[in-house]
């Protein structure tokens, strides 16, 4: 783990953003809010007309474009090791109670895939929500406990071997079901009871991504399942 001698230290959760596909009425609408914004690299070109001043834009900073006009508005954070990707420094470089992240799917298939590595691997310590165009998709901590409209789509995609202990309000019960990719996944299930439970088998932390429309919930909602 990498780790800089004083890290960006919020009250708050943060929102994390990328140059991938992003919502911007979204973005808008949580800046709006207060939430503090901390910029992964090049995910900074897509302000670069706007108002809009995060708190700090961190990385390699070899996609920023005009750094020297960044330097004059925000903290710039460049960090020249190639081990991790620009959402990994983001998350090393800031502590905070959770993280929404916004412009890390989308697009480039790869960053796509990189950023539910990174949900996964960061998911006991750095609690994060990504903002996909369609999908809120989160790697829980633990059982998860939702409300939802009946007739939501919810999807479970292991990242890692997970057993599934016992579901409830999902047409497609998960009872006793060993997920791994290339052998079990549960996508595409669908909500029947507007309280829905997942109980994961307590020897593991869940080691899948959770996927639900974005319609179908808040922020707020679909934070408490991630701290």
């Amino acid at each position: 783990m990498h780790a800089l001698p004083a890290p960006l230290r919020f009250d708050k959760p943060v929102v994390l953003l990328g140059g991938g596909w992003v919502d911007l009425p979204l973005l808008g609408e949580l800046v709006n809010e207060g939430v503090p914004l901390v910029v992964a690299d090049g995910g900074a070109n897509c302000l670069a007309d706007s108002d809009v001043r995060p708190d700090a834009i961190i990385g390699d900073l070899d996609s920023l474009a005009d750094a020297s006009r960044w330097r004059e508005r925000t903290r710039l954070i460049q960090l020249s090791e190639q081990d991790t990707t620009d959402l990994e420094k983001c998350l090393y470089s800031v502590e905070a109670p959770a993280f929404i992240g916004i412009g890390f799917t989308g697009n480039r298939l790869d960053h796509t895939l990189s950023a539910l590595h990174v949900l996964l691997r960061y998911a006991a310590e750095k609690p994060m929500v990504l903002a996909a165009e369609q999908d809120w998709v989160f790697v829980p901590r633990r059982d998860v406990d939702l409300v939802l409209p009946v007739g939501s789509r919810l999807s479970l995609f292991p990242l890692a071997p997970t057993r599934v202990r016992r579901s409830s309000g999902l047409r497609y019960p998960l009872n006793g079901l060993q997920l791994a990719t290339g052998q079990q996944i549960g996508t595409s299930n669908e909500v029947v009871d507007s309280t829905v439970q997942i109980e994961f088998e307590p020897d593991a932390s869940p080691a899948c991504a959770v996927l639900l429309p974005r319609a179908s919930c808040a922020v707020p909602e679909v934070l408490l399942n991630v701290l």
